[in-house]
């Protein structure tokens, strides 16, 4: 895909090297000539580098463009994500985009307003009456607002009226200015038309062709044999992660469940997206076991991560050749769902790093181990940490260009070779007991060491009540880097779009 980029793009920044060519159809919805432009711009991009464009949706169709109003509502039965399959007699589920155009007067209104309603604690319903949206949709909004500030609020109101979670945000008077590209997890990165609408149009296009290049890894498969209780009942794994949720919950680590059903009011939504997601997973290793003791995906069932069963626990053993998936193992007489859906990501980043010896008196057994302990995945950011315990380990400069979404081989990739590069790792007797990496748009994934006398994430929340690792709210949506502040701490500083 790199190579078919025609020179005359002048591009500056590097593409991911499995981009693939897609083949897009546009059916428009509500128009106005900003969407007329930025659509126009749009496919003329996918057209120029190589995409195939279509007149009509046909079967293997990769991704829909289509538009909706904002501010208003759009009834479910015109949804693309819900209805096109049917409509267009599809065998394959394209990945729709929705393009929404705003003004800048009335985005800037609308977050000033969510500013406002969000220092109310209680929040009052009546200040989250918004058209289309369900009764209890003021809960999800202060909450997700309280997390990601009036941008992620107002995120998900335009996602629930345009009945769709990819959202191209089009913002402009007469001329398209610049586009957020919101998603699932709350992403809202943005491309900036400068004074080269070409490579404008072009941006867009390569973020959404990132998205639909990625592959779910999510393909699991169970192993056998299974897992008798009375072993289960002996590992330390499965108490450290239901003692460890409290911990993350007294720091609110992670924040509350959002349940589709709870924005809006749509009988077909099950049949086509998961009826809720989670904020976030959780795992420790568990020597007796050679296995790492995960969360389950909270597309399954509604999990409360601040406080866990042994039921919401899942056993990871391995991952499956070419990443499709993990291999896990059921534990007899308890419930078995699938892990999270960042078992892969979880398990792959193991492979490339060292593994170190537990023997006593320091530990309770003697075993081979991974130099990684205990993994922490959520949609926070770092604001700062202190050097001489942790180590900030980056993505590659391109998953900051162009993002990837969670449950997809791409981040699991990545995050695995961001790990790989930690000198901490690397070297286990490196005294600092920490790394991170941070997923732009997404949030923070979080490695400690073995530390004899600390249970599982102990390091980790310890960190966090000294200061040494400051967890923020914010999740970056670009470039970072972090430099020294007076008291020789690391602080986040984020680049502009």
């Amino acid at each position: 895909m790199a190579n078919a980029l025609p020179l005359a793009l002048n591009l500056d920044k590097p593409l991911h090297p499995w981009l693939k060519r897609i083949a897009i159809a546009f059916v428009p919805g509500p128009m106005d000539p900003v969407l007329e432009e930025t659509a126009h711009g749009i496919l003329h991009s996918f057209k120029l580098v190589g995409h195939e464009v279509l007149e009509q949706p046909r079967d293997g169709v990769d991704v829909l463009l289509t538009t909706a109003t904002y501010g208003e509502p759009l009834n479910w039965r015109k949804s693309l994500v819900l209805t096109g399959r049917k409509r267009f007699g599809l065998s394959n589920k394209p990945t729709v985009f929705t393009m929404v155009h705003v003004t800048p007067e009335r985005l800037q209104k609308d977050l000033d307003y969510f500013e406002e309603i969000l220092k109310k604690e209680p929040p009052d319903p009546a200040d989250y009456n918004f058209p289309g949206m369900a009764t209890e949709a003021y809960r999800v909004l202060f909450e997700q607002g309280r997390r990601g500030g009036p941008i992620l609020a107002l995120q998900r109101v335009v996602q629930s009226q345009a009945m769709g979670l990819k959202v191209l945000l089009v913002v402009g008077d007469d001329r398209p200015e610049y586009v957020y590209h919101f998603d699932l997890v709350g992403a809202y990165p943005k491309s900036v038309n400068r004074d080269d609408p070409t490579l404008f149009y072009h941006d867009i296009a390569l973020r959404m062709t990132t998205t639909v290049s990625t592959r779910e890894v999510t393909d699991h498969e169970v192993v056998s044999p299974p897992i008798p209780y009375e072993e289960w009942q002996s590992w330390d794994a499965p108490k450290a992660m239901r003692a460890a949720a409290i911990e993350l919950g007294k720091r609110h680590f992670f924040t509350e469940m959002v349940r589709i059903n709870d924005l809006v009011n749509v009988p077909a939504v099950q049949d086509s997206v998961a009826s809720q997601y989670s904020e976030g997973c959780f795992g420790t290793w568990e020597p007796k076991g050679n296995a790492l003791v995960a969360t389950i995906t909270g597309s399954a069932r509604p999990v409360d991560k601040d406080n866990i069963t042994e039921d919401d626990l899942a056993v990871l053993v391995g991952v499956r050749p070419r990443g499709i998936g993990a291999f896990i193992k059921h534990v007899e007489g308890k419930r078995n769902d699938p892990p999270s859906s960042e078992a892969v990501e979880m398990m792959d980043m193991d492979r490339p790093l060292p593994r170190v010896h537990l023997a006593p008196p320091q530990w309770n057994v003697e075993a081979d181990v991974p130099v990684v302990r205990s993994k922490l995945h959520g949609h926070r950011g770092v604001k700062a940490f202190d050097p001489s315990l942790v180590e900030y380990a980056p993505l590659d400069p391109v998953y900051f260009d162009y993002i990837v979404s969670c449950a997809t081989d791409a981040q699991a990739r990545g995050v695995r070779d961001a790990f790989a590069r930690a000198q901490c790792l690397l070297n286990p007797d490196d005294p600092r007991q920490i790394a991170f990496t941070i997923l732009p748009g997404h949030g923070v994934v979080i490695a400690e060491k073995w530390v004899p006398g600390k249970v599982p994430f102990q390091i980790m929340w310890e960190a966090m009540d000294s200061g040494q690792l400051v967890i923020d709210s914010h999740v970056p949506q670009n470039h970072i880097r972090y430099v020294p502040d007076e008291d020789g701490r690391m602080v986040v500083v984020e680049e502009e779009f």
